[in-house]
């Protein structure tokens, strides 16, 4: 296996445990940080007056200091690097959104601090210039995040709204940064009641100037290799809007880009979540196939993308796969792909596409599905469906994750990083373990997106919310799973842990015996274990497990979970 370290966005599983999984399954071994140097939480602490909630604090973030310091002692011994800016220099996504008493100095000399982190990313190329850095950075998203240094619930929701709000049009940087608070119409917007948008301000301040930095004294100046800017939490209109522009308008003057993209430089769109996958994606294949471009194709059942804008983005689904073909170091074509991405819009239209996995199947295409039809989780009519299909077992990416950047990123991700290994890996060793670790992966993003996601979750949030299992009186019931740590009582913080446990494990027998696995039977499913041409090696499903108390609620919220099954394929 090739070495590449590997700084995560944060410690969320979408993040690191399924990036570092995705990297097993392409034959690279992702060097990471220790788990306390990355470690990110929301608030840990409640404030409260008797049964009063009165407000939180005191949430964890990661160590950029003791990052730095992991990158420079391994950067020898790697391959590659893929870096998150956020992690480098905030310790992480929600450390980059901390709300700031002052935006910085002037651009460049903001913040020495900050600087001295990126410069970082210099030092390391001018003593490797030969290992590719890849680097993601976000642009911030509009709203603050929910329950930590005491942001409430209505903070999130006035801020995404507030910050959603058309501003005037700015192309100078300096603009920018002076006008945030200036309504598309000229005139100065509002206060704000659950937020100070002050600081607010100056966290975007920040965080622009940061974003410009790596564009204008890295990437421009040849340091980094590629640069991915995820847009996260989007909308068509708002604060970010300017910000996104100007990115887009320094990669066309500065990179060479043509209509603010460049696929061997830079791209921005709308994703975080994704990123991390995406780009282990292109470092596998620039490492086992010199960058050589996989051809990748689309087809829609249901609406064409181009006539869809989810929430959270802001541009069409079919303008956002070309661009995550782009970072993942591929090429979009029309006819004779090496990747075929099924992109289901419309659940009525499942039975079509599974028949399309199916021929696929027959005819040795590798299949990525990516399901934008549940709004966040599996639809369960498409999932239904595509469990039903023995083809399925074989996809090499699929996901129906979060925002259609993430699912975009996610099942992208992962099969244009398994493609590049198949055709080029020829050690038998080698290819066993990778099998294992995509079969593992293929497995987890369904008793995930669709057997937690959509099903068990609903008893977690059920049990969560019920007032009697509730800490504070004047705490909202619906707000009970977004931190059930402080807001559940002790006996019902440690139930919802046996609900998930136990519906899991029947989830995965479940699972298992599903047409697309079969794990137990006298004809399981098959999964690609080597692609020669187009004769495809196939290795059989032969066991699922899952430790008992492995689901987890790392940010102690039931939006999330630590969920690692074990599967073997023979």
């Amino acid at each position: 296996m090739k070495n590449v370290l590997y700084v995560p966005l944060d410690d969320r599983p979408v993040n690191l445990d399924d990036v570092i999984k995705l990297g097993q399954a392409s034959g690279l071994n992702l060097i990471t940080p220790t788990a306390a140097d990355i470690r990110n939480r929301i608030d840990s602490v409640a404030e409260a007056s008797g049964s009063q909630l009165i407000g939180t604090s005191a949430p964890t973030f990661g160590k950029p200091e003791d990052i730095r310091q992991f990158i420079l002692s391994h950067a020898s011994s790697v391959q590659g690097f893929i870096i998150s800016i956020d992690m480098l220099v905030y310790g992480g996504l929600i450390g980059s959104r901390r709300l700031r008493t002052s935006g910085g100095g002037t651009y460049p000399h903001y913040d020495s601090g900050t600087t001295d982190l990126l410069d970082l990313i210099r030092e390391i190329k001018q003593h490797y210039p030969s290992k590719p850095i890849y680097v993601f950075d976000t642009i911030l998203r509009l709203a603050t995040t929910t329950y930590v240094e005491g942001l409430s619930y209505n903070a999130y929701t006035e801020s995404r709204s507030f910050m959603g709000t058309a501003r005037k049009k700015y192309t100078d940087f300096s603009d920018i940064l002076n006008g945030y608070n200036v309504s598309s119409d000229g005139t100065e917007l509002g206060d704000t009641v659950h937020f100070n948008k002050t600081h607010y301000y100056n966290t975007r301040q920040h965080k622009f100037k940061t974003n410009h930095y790596v564009l204008d004294r890295l990437v421009r100046q040849g340091y980094i290799d590629f640069l991915a800017v995820g847009v996260d939490d989007a909308k068509i209109e708002g604060v970010q809007i300017n910000e996104i522009q100007f990115v887009e308008n320094y990669i066309d003057r500065y990179l060479g880009g043509c209509e603010g993209q460049n696929p061997n430089r830079a791209i921005i769109l709308p994703d975080a979540d994704g990123l991390g996958h995406s780009l282990v994606a292109r470092m596998a294949n620039q490492l086992h196939r010199e960058g050589s471009k996989t051809q990748i194709s689309v087809q829609y059942y249901g609406p064409h993308g181009s006539t869809i804008i989810n929430n959270y983005e802001y541009m069409t689904v079919h303008q956002n796969i070309l661009r995550h073909i782009d970072v993942v170091g591929g090429q979009y074509v029309t006819c004779t792909p090496n990747i075929e991405i099924l992109a289901i819009t419309d659940e009525t239209q499942v039975s079509s596409a599974v028949s399309r996995i199916h021929a696929n199947g027959t005819n040795f295409v590798a299949t990525v599905v990516m399901d934008f039809t549940g709004k966040g989780s599996a639809n369960p009519t498409v999932t239904e469906a595509l469990l039903d299909s023995q083809y399925t077992g074989r996809l090499l990416g699929y996901s129906a994750w979060n925002t259609a950047g993430n699912l975009m990123g996610i099942s992208l991700g992962m099969g244009q990083a398994r493609y590049a290994f198949l055709v080029s890996e020829t050690s038998a060793s080698e290819l066993n373990t990778a099998v294992n670790a995509h079969g593992s992966l293929l497995f987890k993003r369904f008793l995930k997106d669709y057997y937690y996601k959509r099903l068990a979750v609903v008893d977690v949030r059920s049990y969560s919310r019920t007032p009697s299992h509730i800490r504070y009186a004047n705490l909202q019931a619906s707000f009970a799973d977004q931190n059930m740590r402080l807001f559940n009582t002790e006996s019902a913080y440690q139930q919802v842990f046996t609900i998930l446990r136990d519906q899991m494990q029947i989830h995965l027998t479940t699972l298992a015996g599903r047409d697309a696995f079969l794990i137990g039977t006298s004809a399981p499913t098959c999964n690609v274990k080597q692609i020669k041409g187009c004769s495809w090696t196939l290795a059989e499903y032969s066991s699922a497990s899952l430790v008992y108390d492995n689901p987890d609620f790392i940010w102690w919220r039931a939006f999330e979970i630590t969920l690692n099954p074990k599967v073997t394929l023979q």
